[in-house]
């Protein structure tokens, strides 16, 4: 009777030993978005080092800017990592989403590419620029256009700047706004365009060797790793950020994208 109460118990310490591992396994497996490119290279490398100190990692790749936040906000993923902050922040003011950047992470710079002017002094009167159509970036694309001299903004214009903010357009040029994913596809459709340096990248385009002009990278469009609100001082957190700011990972992009891509940190 004494032999059987005491395998009883042991079973019930086994059952509540392995329920306990896979509680804690739960706590330390996150689910972080990333656009496709340099954003999901580098995540991958991240999930290698964080491996090592007891974080698993899930990449969820998206192909627009728009779901990673609504994804994170809902509760479908952990973390993300493929918005500078001016972006994120005009997100959490836009819609009311709780996020918080806890992490800088890359740099990258935007750039001016075309297949039909070798510089951006060849522009004629009346070109057609492709710039990206939310507005964080599409400011950033405005203000590269500016500091290159071809248009003039309102002084208070900032950094979401739009096509209304134009006060000096001598070219006359025609600020087309789409979608970023789709302006590396809609290249032969104008003259140039301010292509962000992930998708340009995974257009196959370089920005040091392709781009025609190009963003001092020492600008205020740091990336960032946003988490909800809520998570700040879950332990998997301070486990995701050292992994990121890890030397393998400052390594791999430093060799991987020639400077093209900045480590922030």
């Amino acid at each position: 009777m004494q032999r059987r109460l005491i395998l009883k118990l042991a079973a019930a310490l086994g059952a509540a030993s392995l329920f306990a591992t896979g509680m804690a396994h739960a706590e330390d497996t996150i689910k972080v978005g990333v656009t496709g490119g340099p954003h999901a290279q580098i995540m991958e490398v991240v999930k290698t080092v964080a491996a090592k100190n007891g974080l698993n990692i899930k990449v969820v790749e998206f192909s627009d800017y728009v779901q990673p936040n609504a994804a994170l906000a809902g509760g479908d993923l952990d973390a993300n990592s493929y918005q500078h902050d001016p972006y994120l922040q005009a997100q959490v003011k836009d819609r009311g989403y709780k996020l918080i950047r806890v992490a800088d992470t890359v740099t990258y710079p935007m750039g001016i590419y075309s297949k039909k002017v070798k510089s951006l002094a060849e522009l004629q009167s009346g070109a057609k620029i492709a710039v990206p159509n939310d507005p964080t970036n599409g400011g950033r694309a405005l203000l590269l256009l500016q500091k290159q001299g071809l248009l003039k903004l309102r002084a208070d214009a900032g950094l979401k700047a739009t096509p209304l903010d134009i006060v000096d357009n001598p070219k006359k040029l025609k600020i087309v706004e789409l979608d970023a994913a789709q302006i590396p596809r809609s290249l032969n459709d104008v003259d140039a365009a301010a292509i962000n340096t992930n998708f340009a990248m995974e257009a196959g385009l370089k920005p040091k060797q392709d781009a025609i002009a190009i963003e001092d990278p020492k600008g205020p469009y740091v990336n960032v790793i946003a988490i909800r609100e809520a998570d700040r001082n879950k332990p998997w957190v301070a486990k995701l950020v050292a992994a990121y700011h890890s030397p393998e990972v400052k390594q791999f992009v430093e060799s991987k994208f020639g400077g093209s891509v900045i480590t922030a940190w």
